[in-house]
């Protein structure tokens, strides 16, 4: 039956018009929450998205992997539901909670029907304000993140990211997995993982969004039900870093055919009003899928990579310009070259006028397509506050892509690409470096 409800739910959103104009709330709940919603009464379902500012970066020293940890046992169990109890109650309400955590927040989506909102809510609630952290749920879900851990020592690509993170953050905690190491995490206590629970979900580090069935009064009202236990404060954010680019090629012995290469150099923020020459910019360079010039001269041209991409990066703490291939070991040395060549041509050259154009249509025709449901809408609108956007962002963002010139995009190639910072990060056993 529960499958059944959310099919249906899921064939009227799918049949829905795709919307990238919506009318946005900003409310404030009684309680002080702000939360942004999007009413949309077509079907009786809402999709809620909720964001905790610090994530992964807020474990506390020798307790790497607390936060992840305890988000694994947010659903194991909470109030008086033992963790196979909690599971048997959200089925019964065909709600859907799904929790997660990266370096700079936790996340939790919830999908709930109109008839069964309250229930859902506090189901969601006692998970949020509740949880067990029962002795056989720690060691389950222990067991899970080790086994994750171990695999990674024998993953040529997370050793990669481990070094660049190394590399590129210090003594940050950026510079470490938020997972954690084997000791770490096999060393974490029941106390330790309340610490980083009170630590992680407060209040004062809180963005809310909400898609459907849903009036403001309600939304409010559901907000102030769900945080108003929660502390006021939580554990201090970390500080901005800058990240090291010393340039050149940085290589970790690892016997595997193939050779794993990332690499970065510094980027801008995206408050910075170079940011969507940047964007476009880097779209053509790597971040363009088959059409960009990466692809075309690595892949394309000389059958070096599978495939090779670049992205901007603009993390709470850090940002900076990145990218990532795979190449068999007798050749990464040749794609390391021709990566470089690319960045020097890019800054010294500019791009040109037919690049621009696909580039601005393509990232501009895409946009609508994200707004494809009440769950994508939500989950928008929490990032767009987190990256402190206002509203109207949604009707703006294409008119300030369209606004791009070839001479922005030539003049931001020539302030930001730095060819001797451009960092290569190597694990493999690559001939010829």
């Amino acid at each position: 039956m529960i499958r059944v409800l959310w099919a249906a739910v899921a064939a009227v959103l799918l049949a829905a018009p795709l919307r990238a104009e919506i009318a946005i709330q900003e409310l404030m709940s009684p309680g002080g929450v702000q939360v942004w919603l999007v009413e949309e009464h077509s079907i009786p379902f809402t999709a809620l998205e909720i964001r905790f500012q610090g994530g992964g970066s807020l474990d506390l020293a020798g307790k790497r992997g607390a936060t992840n940890l305890m988000v694994g046992l947010l659903e194991e169990g909470a109030g008086a539901l033992d963790a196979r109890g909690f599971t048997t109650a959200k089925e019964e309400l065909a709600a859907e909670f799904s929790y997660d955590i990266g370096d700079d927040a936790v996340s939790i989506s919830a999908r709930f029907l109109t008839e069964n909102r309250a229930a859902s809510v506090e189901l969601l609630r006692q998970s949020l304000v509740e949880p067990r952290f029962d002795a056989d749920a720690i060691e389950r879900v222990r067991a899970q993140v080790l086994t994750g851990l171990r695999q990674d020592e024998k993953d040529p690509r997370a050793l990669a990211s481990r070094a660049f993170d190394t590399m590129a953050f210090g003594d940050h905690p950026y510079a470490t997995s938020f997972q954690g190491t084997l000791d770490s995490v096999a060393g974490l206590t029941r106390e330790d993982l309340v610490v980083a629970h009170q630590g992680a979900l407060a209040r004062d580090r809180l963005y809310v969004s909400a898609v459907g069935d849903i009036t403001a009064a309600e939304v409010t009202a559901l907000v102030d039900t769900l945080f108003a236990a929660l502390p006021a404060t939580g554990a201090p954010l970390p500080e901005a870093i800058t990240p090291n680019f010393p340039g050149g090629v940085k290589v970790t012995d690892f016997d595997t055919p193939q050779s794993v290469v990332l690499f970065g150099q510094p980027g801008l923020d995206r408050d910075d009003p170079d940011f969507f020459a940047a964007f476009v910019l880097d779209h053509i360079l790597g971040g363009g899928g088959f059409e960009s010039r990466l692809m075309q001269e690595v892949r394309e041209k000389r059958g070096l990579t599978y495939g090779v991409y670049s992205y901007l990066a603009d993390r709470d703490s850090a940002f900076w310009w990145g990218g990532s291939l795979n190449s068999q070991n007798e050749r990464a040395a040749e794609a390391i070259d021709v990566i470089r060549a690319e960045w020097l041509k890019m800054r010294d050259a500019g791009v040109s006028d037919a690049e621009l154009s696909d580039a601005k249509t393509y990232l501009t025709g895409a946009y609508p397509l994200r707004f494809d449901g009440n769950g994508p809408i939500a989950a928008i609108l929490v990032g767009m506050q987190m990256q402190g956007l206002p509203t109207s962002y949604v009707t703006e963002r294409n008119a300030k892509v369209d606004a791009v010139t070839k001479e922005d995009v030539a003049r931001v190639a020539k302030r930001l690409m730095d060819p001797e910072a451009l960092t290569f990060v190597v694990v493999g056993r690559p001939a010829g470096i």
